[in-house]
């Protein structure tokens, strides 16, 4: 084992686990990720900490749930003194973070990282408004681009604008260049580098539109089908999307811009959100060739993974803030050429809280006693398995945007608590609102819920006694129903 591993850690957003050939889709163009999944340990059943952007970041980041970092709901900065695995490391290592933010101002470097490359410009407070540009936003002016929209500040470019520009300026071209480039000059030092793709996180379009035929495209029995039986919040949000409730004036049911009037309009969507997975493999597939050309392959540990995934009209549902697996499990991927096991499919659950401290087991760095996630860097090895790991997941919605009308906000706005078992059993509770209990090995796309079941009671309070320890464990005080 090297004395100084790096890491490059290659993180997209909103892109579900089963987008990839290593979790059963055979269709899809991903090449470079595929071939990265054949070469690495391919985690089963990996979950978000929460199925929502900053916070889900946070836990990524740190190794702490949100209701501990504080980092709860979007727009919560990362707090000055909670460190960052970047925070963590060796003065040896040069550090870099390219794209993505999200957990405070995405223009200023941060939280340890030296090497900074942005891309959005509207991360920040309520009340700033943007006195400086991202780096892609320059580099767009600099190729004659020009923004077309005032709306979110001066001369902002909008994501539905920067979706559309072509590939050779796209911003997923743009990060794989400077990722490139940035592995090409690391030299003898030890790196640590972050790249944080927007793919295929909404709008839903790209420069790929149209690469997938919507008809032919595979999809399951939950596909645009109303979950009956579950929470109050998931039918209110499903009823949203099926209904007319969003209409432009023509009374066509538009949802950000797409019209969901019809199934063609939902495939089409759902076409061009995964044509976007193709779009950005063609960048991570520029960053592993730089790596391999580099000679380092061999001393670097490469993570990919998703912060949560997209409903993508499963459930009749779309984007994410939900339990199902579509929006909380993630593909997860981790190459260690160094480690002494062989790259295979990892069975059991594993939680994004485990990310941290397992990397920094990797680089041979201390870890932390306070991270409340445990290593599994011995899973790799072959000398542990999680077949007894029991993984947790939170809502924590107050303060979250409009989703859509009064009644989902009000159910939005309560926490929830999900436990996904070792068997592959799923509670979900909340002390306002019907539980879900779903058997996903039975039942992998979650359509019976069996909370009311009577021979599952004994299930339910065991499963409920294991979330409160937990939480007693993690000092959450979300409340819960009682048994």
């Amino acid at each position: 084992m090297p004395n100084t591993p790096n890491l490059l850690f290659i993180l997209t957003d909103q892109q579900r686990y089963d987008s990839l050939r290593c979790y059963g889709n055979d269709w899809i163009q991903a090449p470079a990720l595929n071939r990265l999944a054949e070469q690495s340990f391919v985690f089963e059943n990996a979950y978000v900490s929460q199925p929502v952007c900053t916070p889900a970041r946070s836990t990524i980041m740190t190794g702490l749930y949100p209701h501990t970092s504080g980092q709860v709901r979007n727009g919560i900065f990362l707090r000055p003194d909670t460190k960052t695995i970047a925070e963590m490391v060796s003065d040896d290592y040069l550090r870099g973070h390219f794209g993505k933010w999200h957990l405070g101002n995405d223009l200023v470097p941060q939280h340890g990282f030296e090497q900074w490359i942005s891309i959005e410009d509207l991360h920040l407070l309520p009340t700033e408004r943007p006195d400086r540009f991202s780096d892609y936003h320059h580099y767009l002016i600099e190729h004659g681009y020009e923004p077309k929209t005032d709306a979110f500040g001066p001369r902002v470019f909008s994501e539905d604008e920067k979706n559309r520009i072509p590939i050779a300026h796209h911003q997923s071209t743009f990060l794989g260049d400077h990722a490139a480039r940035f592995i090409q000059s690391a030299g003898d030092n030890p790196f640590m580098l972050f790249v944080d793709f927007v793919e295929p996180h909404p709008p839903y379009t790209g420069p790929l539109d149209g690469l997938y035929d919507p008809e032919s495209l595979p999809t399951g029995p939950a596909f645009l089908k109303r979950p009956d039986g579950t929470s109050q919040f998931n039918t209110a949000r499903a009823d949203y999307y099926l209904s007319e409730e969003r209409s432009d004036p023509a009374g066509i049911h538009v949802v950000g811009g797409h019209d969901l009037s019809s199934e063609a309009g939902w495939r089409r969507l759902r076409a061009q959100y995964f044509a976007n997975i193709t779009l950005l493999d063609r960048a991570v597939g520029k960053i592993l060739a730089a790596l391999d050309d580099s000679g380092l392959a061999e001393n670097t540990v490469v993570v990919f993974t998703s912060e949560h995934g997209e409903m993508g009209g499963d459930h009749a549902m779309l984007e994410k803030r939900s339990f199902y697996e579509e929006a909380s499990r993630v593909p997860l991927l981790i190459r260690a050429p160094f480690v002494d096991g062989q790259p295979r499919t990892i069975g059991g659950n594993i939680g994004q809280v485990d990310l941290v401290p397992t990397l920094l087991e990797l680089l041979k760095q201390p870890v932390p006693e306070d991270l409340q996630g445990r290593s599994r860097a011995k899973v790799l090895e072959g000398n542990n398995t999680l077949g007894d790991n029991d993984v947790f997941v939170q809502w924590n919605g107050a303060g979250d945007r409009d989703l859509g009308n009064e009644a989902i906000n009000r159910l939005s706005a309560m926490p929830r608590r999900s436990v996904i078992t070792a068997n592959r059993w799923k509670l979900n509770l909340c002390a306002t609102d019907q539980g879900e209990l779903f058997d996903l090995g039975s039942d992998p796309h979650e359509t019976t819920n069996l909370f009311d079941a009577p021979e599952h009671r004994d299930r339910i309070r065991d499963m409920a006694a294991r979330i409160r320890q937990w939480q007693i464990e993690t000092g959450d005080d979300a409340p819960l129903p009682a048994f």
